[in-house]
């Protein structure tokens, strides 16, 4: 548990699977995804074509996500069972935190899937399909961007993926506006940790009454949590200067990594045009099961060139915001002794109790917008020889040297600044 610094919500979960504000083995996160894959599958009936293989599966990945260890042969033995839904299904990640979960679950289905994640990223180019509030968070629009019309056209069951559901008030309203635009029978809410009252539950019932449509919910663990008082917090840690006396140098490293891009801009809250391109397959826009081979080479292609960058014992590999899934899945390929998590714009307070979620904290303007602040947790001073970046897009050097003066006391030897480049571009961060 962790105390939020958010007057609409006091409180956060710290996952321990989910890769955002605790360093994880890659394939920690990875495998929390296929896991709800396996349970979605088996909702949907896939278990009984298959008998015991399922319970095999998924007692595998629950040891798997105990023993970080055994993560990885647990991810490949689910992502090698090629499973396959008795109908097409559509998969929406919530930004920022789900991206990479909504991401890893899709993947685990051989056909007949789509994905795309929300964001909160202003493109004006594109308009968004749907959108919607998530009324507790610090950062409320989210915005869906498609660049296949038909995605959520079709009468296919949705599949809304979120790290935790609380009251399912998110879930709601995105049901609603999708259902109002693109309607259809079935929604499923999956999400790691389901903590929704008796209330909250009946809600949903209502809503598959009011609407004629079938809510299902999936998780990993269900609960109930009673929240009394108010935190008494000092300010958050936004040090930025961790105690290290050498700072270790910055090394802007360009990676090739072959996929497509897509040429659209994006603009920041003080309106602020980046032209750099974006990564078309990062699941933003939107993508098809026939679009993973492709990105599957892209990732190990990216993959095998960090691992050459590679001179200390152990490297964190740090993914930006709603950038996640890509980094974690390169971070799985780099070999022994590699961590990943991610960068987030949620305002957590630190505290050094053993019993406590988050330890420290060092915050900066964002990259992407500066008038956002964002934040990296629980990674101390020298704890890990190199540190790597990954961003999605080129970024201008002013923007970033925020983070990276931060990243350079932390790291214990060298920082990696990574943006990924399609084979045709040059490098050079702009500015």
């Amino acid at each position: 548990m962790a105390a939020r610094i958010n007057k609409k919500r006091s409180f956060l979960f710290v996952s321990k699977v989910l890769g955002k504000h605790i360093p994880v083995h890659p394939y920690t996160p990875l495998l929390s995804g296929a896991a709800l894959a396996l349970l979605l599958y088996q909702e949907m009936g896939g278990e009984a074509a298959d008998g015991g293989r399922m319970d095999k599966l998924l007692n595998q990945a629950v040891h798997g996500l105990i023993h970080p260890e055994h993560a990885e042969a647990a991810y490949r033995d689910l992502l090698g069972a090629r499973l396959v839904l008795p109908e097409r299904v559509l998969f929406i990640g919530f930004a920022e935190t789900a991206t990479a979960l909504g991401h890893s679950m899709y993947h685990m289905f051989a056909k007949d899937a789509s994905y795309i994640h929300t964001t909160r990223e202003d493109i004006p180019e594109l308009v968004s399909v749907v959108s919607f509030e998530e009324e507790h968070s610090h950062a409320v629009d989210h915005l869906c961007y498609a660049l296949n019309a038909e995605l959520l056209s079709g009468e296919e069951p949705v599949v809304l993926v979120d790290d935790e559901i609380t009251t399912g008030n998110t879930a709601i309203n995105t049901i609603r506006d999708i259902q109002s635009k693109f309607p259809r029978k079935e929604y499923v809410v999956a999400s790691l940790l389901d903590w929704r009252s008796s209330a909250n539950i009946q809600a949903y019932r209502d809503l598959e009454q009011e609407l004629g449509i079938r809510i299902r919910a999936l998780s990993l663990l269900q609960g109930t949590i009673e929240v009394k008082g108010t935190p008494q917090l000092s300010l958050v840690e936004t040090g930025g200067k961790p105690s290290i006396a050498v700072e270790a140098p910055v090394i802007l490293t360009y990676v090739q990594d072959g996929l497509e891009r897509l040429n659209v801009t994006s603009a920041d809250s003080s309106g602020e045009i980046n032209p750099s391109p974006y990564l078309k397959h990062s699941g933003r826009f939107g993508l098809e099961s026939q679009d993973n081979k492709q990105l599957d080479q892209g990732i190990a292609q990216a993959a095998a060139q960090l691992r050459g960058l590679r001179e200390g014992r152990t490297a964190l590999v740090l993914g930006v915001g709603e950038f996640m899934y890509l980094p974690m899945r390169i971070a799985a390929e780099m070999g022994e002794g590699v961590r990943y998590q991610s960068s987030t714009r949620s305002p957590i307070h630190p505290d050094r109790r053993s019993d406590y979620g988050v330890h420290c904290a060092a915050a900066y303007p964002s990259a992407v917008d500066p008038g956002i602040t964002n934040y990296i947790y629980n990674v101390e001073p020298g704890q890990y020889d190199e540190i790597f970046v990954l961003l999605e897009r080129d970024v201008p050097r002013r923007r970033i040297e925020p983070m990276t003066d931060i990243l350079k006391r932390l790291a214990g030897s060298k920082v990696h600044l990574v943006v990924l480049a399609s084979d045709s571009e040059e490098g050079g961060l702009t500015g």
